[in-house]
């Protein structure tokens, strides 16, 4: 038993019985180090090749935030979007939608097939509305026409096509290359697990093809149908059952399926005389390509390719391995073929979109920050505290704390991607808070009983429970101030909820090591003499081994270190007084050189020693700040404590400035010309002065957007071509478009696809072009000789955006869009939500299509007027724009021939279009046998007027004389939302504006031209913005709701701990003065002149990637995670004052600032030291350049500024603390000394 409980009247907390339970059961809480260990080692999604057997948790770039969507898909051969429409889509879809939990069905009527997108609730789960589609599908097919089925698409998202590929293989025909695409590596490919399905695009569908001559029918006194007939019976096997011979039973087959163009070709139509008559008698019989309906083209060459799409809710990156995986092993047995050069050639499968890479290079960026993050913690504690032992100690509790956060990650399914990984990073400077705050009150508390007869495990004990229920507290707040991420719903909800999840498990397991494994750890570490010294060092050994997993170099270090202790006794005594002396120093060194290793914060090109150098005068300037900070801190606060009223103008102005730049001047300081017009005089003397003018010029307020574009490495160019155009057309637009994108010297490779993949994922026409861009990074892999790396692209182009723009003048082809910038994963999550190819757009609903289009023309006209709109983006809907060659039957004319009208129309459709009749079985491979007239007997419209027709009795009537053929206008697509026909108008803002700004103003743009009546809306026809803007309205009015009363749940925490409003109130001013610095930082960033210099080459501007910031939603996140821990550091200094006060009960003014300098000297280090390593934490990520940078960017800024500023509550907090207890002095009556206040020495 202990010698000194608590004293009598304090009752144990439940906090304090978990502390004392573990530091009396310290092989407990080793067990379960261990187990932590292992276990996290098990799940990590980076792969540290520890030997132990893994199962990582889930990993993508980036979260699906796409719609919960299922498709159903129609396919009816042949016929027009019109057909389609009204016999297929519109009743499926009134049918569909009295399924539970729909929210939106979206269609689309193409050249011989129906996509229908059913949207459910948010809530409805995935499996159970596939269910529930079967379950109506199987009850409406009757209402559908003859031979026609609707299916299921697969159970997966367009975001799953995560991995494309082309067919490669020099001498084979392109023909060749689909055969072994669609009947070798698709099936092998779709056996994969995780794969949902294999889609194939490009090259040649073979099939038989029946060219008949109309002359030849009319010698041989053949129709059309009887040629149907032949062509179906003569595909046949037959089973005759089983006959017993010898008392063995044999199955007994007549083999007559078609196997060869021979066996196509010698089937008999009829007998004449005796003779019979063969298809290959009265038609030509080929092998040839099938109407297609989209091609690929790499780099100017067509070529077959296909994409592998995971299925919903797998690991992609386990899927993508576990494909290339079967590549390898399908690769030695594709076909090959001998050259005319006697070499062999071998059909390869080569990649061209692989999102590893992407998924690889952002973990790799998350895991790059962490460890930065880490390095520097470890930096500025050992130079803060000066003191080794406690500096590893503290170190320590990032690792574990990660490795617990992955197992909680595991344990809820939480996906590793960009936003998680970045909830982590985020939260590491306030992770170590706790440590540092644990550990400077235990060596505090080792200090003062340093020469009593308390044992160090009870000092241990005392020091963790004075300060644990305000680290309790300050993680609480944290985790409440989150709770605006967890109730955001939609595509907000989906990619930030990881981030909130993460960010949570990570504090609270921080918060368990830090209450229960670093007083354990400290009893072994922290040691009176009598203490072993071995212990100590064990530890330190332990430490060493689980850091080396994460950084091996300091991991080393510390091993090495461990070592040195145990063996301590028999280094030789000098030795040993200088290792005292200079060990935190030699440790600070060393992680210097280890951070600038993997930091390298100018970049590669400026070599390792400018960047030792960067290094030094970034993290010495700051704690050399920190420092003197802590120096002149006490004489700072006693003369704030002596001008309170000076003081307190400082934290007002800077909340001022902070709403100036959020919602602009003029909202702020309206009031002022609006009071002054009140009182009779002119508001003009104020909105016409200098002053009024500049200050609207330098806060024009925030603009707004949903959120900044994740840099993918990758374009996705989407133009299109014009209704009218070809499949031949297409192609060759497509060939000269890569052919001059290839020629851009920072491209790597160009692969453009016109039309579907045969896939429902992709209902897209012949005028869609959809290219797949991917760019060099600006430096290459180190050279393995010299470790240099080079920079790739041309001096003139400093971003992505550059190259986009070499794009956009490379790809300028007459007869085509230009097109919005869009990346693979970008694009289809916009599709998916709304249906369209860009990230802004309009769409139009009206009461028919023509309606519907010349609104969308209307609308196209008046958006290119808009100046923060990007004119050669706007594109209108090209609905009816297709032209048809419609043949209108006359029906007294049939009646005349006594042919039937059913006869007349399969005569049109197998004559010119050609009908597939059936299939030939060879092997494991199908082809088609498709019936139709010769190309050159149909293909103008005198031609087409000459077929004949067959009366009953075998006469040949014109087709002419029996229909009216005519060209008229038609819809390409016919595309609409709950049955009504919608259209769109897609566009693009100009690069310096917001979003949301844009399509405000547009907005206001076009309800002005209404009101003028410069604009007119057709009858029954309505508009409405979509895109990336709908989620951002959506996600601001939630946070103008959730965001309050989470403000509001923290200052209740507060409340609770302190039980005093006034200090509750004293303590929440640290979120205000910390939210104005956030804002401040943002403006900062804005500001062109700010940093704008260069030292040495060195711009500073870019090297922390400053640019101009819009208010999106990332931000938000940042400021959510700024209101957590901005009140720390006045939760610790409030705690000590009122404690403090408690205890001694001053009476008087003088002793009250003697009492509120004394707390405030004895916590400014902690405090100081939580604000550097949180600041000095968002380095790393304020100057990261690798992949998801540009979205973890935007959510440090407001951390790091308001972090910057919340020194100021520093002084804040005893402050206002002293007046609250001077102002209740007051109002008691006792009695105030008239003596001046003079801070201690």
């Amino acid at each position: 038993m202990w010698q000194h409980q608590k004293s009598l009247g304090q009752r144990e907390t439940v906090m304090d019985t978990i502390i004392r339970f573990f530091l009396e059961k310290r092989i407990i809480a080793a067990i379960l180090l261990i187990v932590l260990v292992i276990y996290g080692l098990s799940v990590i999604p980076f792969d540290l090749n520890t030997g132990i057997m893994r199962e990582p948790v889930a990993v993508d770039a980036i979260p699906d935030i796409g719609e919960n969507q299922q498709i159903v898909f129609v396919a009816w051969p042949g016929r027009s979007p019109k057909d389609v429409d009204n016999q297929i889509t519109y009743p499926l879809t009134v049918s569909l939608m009295g399924i539970p939990g729909v929210s939106t069905i979206r269609a689309s009527s193409m050249f011989g097939f129906s996509s229908i997108y059913i949207i459910f609730n948010e809530k409805v789960d995935f499996y159970w509305s596939r269910s529930r589609i079967l379950e109506k599908l199987a009850s409406i097919r009757g209402n559908l026409p003859e031979g026609v089925t609707p299916a299921l698409g697969p159970d997966a998202t367009a975001l799953g096509q995560v991995f494309w590929y082309t067919v490669e293989g020099k001498g084979f025909d392109l023909h060749e290359l689909r055969s072994v695409q669609d009947w070798n590596i698709k099936f092998a490919l779709q056996a994969v697990e995780g794969v949902a399905e294999v889609g194939s695009v490009g090259g040649m569908v073979r099939e038989y093809q029946i060219d008949i001559d109309p002359e030849t029918l009319r010698v041989y006194n053949i129709t059309i149908p009887e040629l149907v007939k032949t062509v179906k019976e003569s595909n046949l096997d037959v089973g005759a059952g089983t006959i017993e011979i010898n008392r063995a039973e044999y199955v007994i087959r007549g083999i007559g399926f078609i196997k060869s163009l021979d066996d196509l070709k010698n089937s008999v139509i009829k007998s004449v005389n005796g003779v019979g008559i063969t298809i290959g008698n009265i038609a030509r019989v080929t092998s040839g390509p099938a109407t297609r309906r989209g091609a690929l083209d790499k780099e100017g060459a067509e070529v077959v390719g296909g994409v592998v799409v995971t299925r919903f809710g797998a690991n992609p990156l386990e899927v993508i391995g576990k494909v290339k995986h079967k590549i390898s092993e399908i690769a030695p047995g594709l076909p090959e073929k001998k050259l005319a050069d006697g070499s062999l050639s071998r059909v390869k499968i080569v990649p061209f979109y692989d999102r590893t890479k992407l998924i690889g290079e952002t973990l790799q960026t998350l895991q790059d920050a962490l460890s930065q993050q880490i390095t520097i913690t470890i930096l500025v504690v050992i130079v803060m505290l000066l003191h080794l032992s406690s500096s590893l100690l503290i170190s320590g509790l990032l690792p574990l704390a990660v490795l617990m956060t992955f197992i909680a990650m595991k344990i809820f399914d939480v996906g590793a991607n960009l936003m998680s990984l970045a909830g982590i990073a985020i939260a590491i400077g306030t992770m170590v808070d706790m440590g540092i705050i644990l550990c400077e009150n235990i060596l505090s508390h080792l200090e003062k009983d340093a020469n009593t007869d308390i044992p160090a495990k009870e000092s241990i004990f005392n020091a963790a429970s004075e300060v644990g229920s305000a680290v309790i507290t300050a993680v609480s707040t944290t985790v409440v101030s989150f709770l605006p991420v967890f109730v955001m719903t939609g595509a907000e909800g989906k990619l930030f909820s990881p981030l909130a999840w993460t960010k949570t498990f990570a504090l609270i397991s921080s918060l368990f090591i830090a209450l229960v494994l670093i007083p354990v750890a400290a009893t072994l570490i922290f040691r009176k003499k009598s203490a072993s010294r071995d212990l100590r060092f064990v530890a330190m050994l332990i430490s060493g081994i689980i850091l080396a997993f994460f950084q091996t170099t300091v991991g080393i270090i510390l091993i090495f270190a461990g070592l040195t202790g145990i063996f301590y006794k028999r280094i030789p005594q000098r030795i040993r007084n200088f290792a005292d002396k200079w060990s935190p120093v030699i440790f600070a060194v060393a992680a210097t050189l280890y951070l600038t290793h993997i930091w390298m914060p100018l970049g590669y090109g400026y070599g390792y020693i400018m960047n030792l150098i960067a290094v030094i005068i970034t993290a010495g300037s700051v704690l050399g700040f920190f420092r003197l900070f802590l120096v002149y801190y006490g004489r700072m606060l006693a003369w704030f404590l002596d001008h309170k009223g000076a003081f307190a103008v400082i934290p007002f102005l800077v909340v001022l400035f902070g709403l100036n730049v959020w919602l602009g001047f003029a909202r702020i300081n309206g009031w002022v010309p609006a009071m002054l017009a009140k009182t009779g005089l002119s508001s003009e003397l104020i909105t016409d002065s200098w002053v009024w003018r500049k200050g609207i010029s330098l806060f024009p307020g925030l603009g707004r957007e949903f959120m900044p574009p994740l840099d993918e490495g990758s374009f996705l160019f989407m133009p299109t071509t014009m209704p009218h155009a070809s499949v031949a057309e297409c192609i060759d637009v497509i060939r000269k478009q890569d052919m001059a994108i290839k020629g851009i010297p920072e491209v790597e490779s160009v692969v453009g696809k016109i039309g579907r993949v045969d896939s429902p994922l992709d209902p897209a026409p012949i005028s869609m072009i959809e290219t797949v861009i991917s760019y060099r990074a600006e430096y290459s892999e180190p050279d393995p000789e010299t470790g240099l790396r080079k920079r790739q692209w041309r001096d003139h182009i400093k971003s992505a955006d550059d190259i986009w723009k070499e794009i956009l003048h490379a790809s300028a082809v007459p007869g085509t869009t230009s097109a919005p910038k869009l990346q693979p994963i970008a694009a289809r999550l916009v599709m998916l939500q709304t249906g369209i190819r860009a990230p802004m757009g309009i769409q139009i609903t009206g009461p028919d299509t023509e309606s519907v289009e010349k609104l969308g023309f209307a609308l196209e006209k008046e958006l290119k007027q808009i100046e923060s709109i990007d004119a050669s983006t706007v594109s209108a809907d090209r609905i009816v724009g297709k032209p048809y060659i419609e043949i209108e039957i006359d029906r007294e004319a049939a009646a005349r021939y006594g042919i039937k009208v059913n006869d007349l129309q399969n005569v049109i459709e197998i004559s010119l279009g050609g009908k597939q009749l059936s299939q030939t079985f060879e092997g494991r491979e199908r082809y088609g046998i498709r019936l139709r007239f010769a190309r050159e007997l149909r293909d103008n419209p005198e031609l087409i007027k000459n077929i004949p027709v067959a009366t009953p009795d075998k006469k040949f009537i014109p087709l002419g004389d029996l229909t009216t053929i005519s060209f008229v206008k038609g819809p390409q697509v016919l595309k609409s939302e709950n049955t009504f026909p919608v259209g769109y108008v897609i566009f693009d803002k100009m690069p310096e504006y917001a979003e949301t700004d844009v399509v405000e103003a547009a907005d206001a743009f076009l309800q002005a031209r209404i009101a003028e009546g410069a604009l007119k809306l057709p009858a029954n026809s309505s508009f409405k913005f979509i895109g990336n803007y709908q989620n951002q309205v959506r996600s601001e009015k939630k946070l103008m709701v959730v965001l309050p009363l989470s403000l509001l749940i923290i200052f209740l925490i507060l409340y609770l701990e302190f039980a005093s409003v006034s200090v509750t109130f004293l303590v929440f001013t640290g979120i205000g003065v910390a939210w104005a610095g956030g804002f401040i930082m943002i403006w900062l960033y804005s500001q062109a002149w700010f940093l704008n210099f260069s030292l040495f080459g060195i711009h500073f501007r870019e090297l922390l990637n400053m640019q101009a910031m819009n208010l999106s939603i990332a931000v938000w996140v940042g400021f959510i995670a700024l209101f957590g821990i901005a009140s720390d550091d006045g939760v610790v200094m409030a705690s000590y004052l009122d404690s403090s006060f408690k205890k001694n009960d001053p009476d008087n003014v003088k002793q009250i600032r003697e009492a509120v300098l004394e707390a405030g000297e004895r916590r400014i280090r902690p405090c100081l030291m939580t604000t550097a390593t949180t600041i000095l934490a968002l380095l790393p990520v304020l100057t990261s350049t690798g992949r998801g940078a540009d979205v973890m960017i935007p959510m440090a800024v407001p951390t790091f500024g308001g972090m910057c500023i919340e020194l100021l509550t520093l002084f804040v907090v005893p402050v206002g603390y002293c007046w609250y207890r001077e102002l209740q002095l007051k109002f008691k009556g006792r009695s105030e000394s008239s003596e001046p206040f003079v801070p201690q020495q």
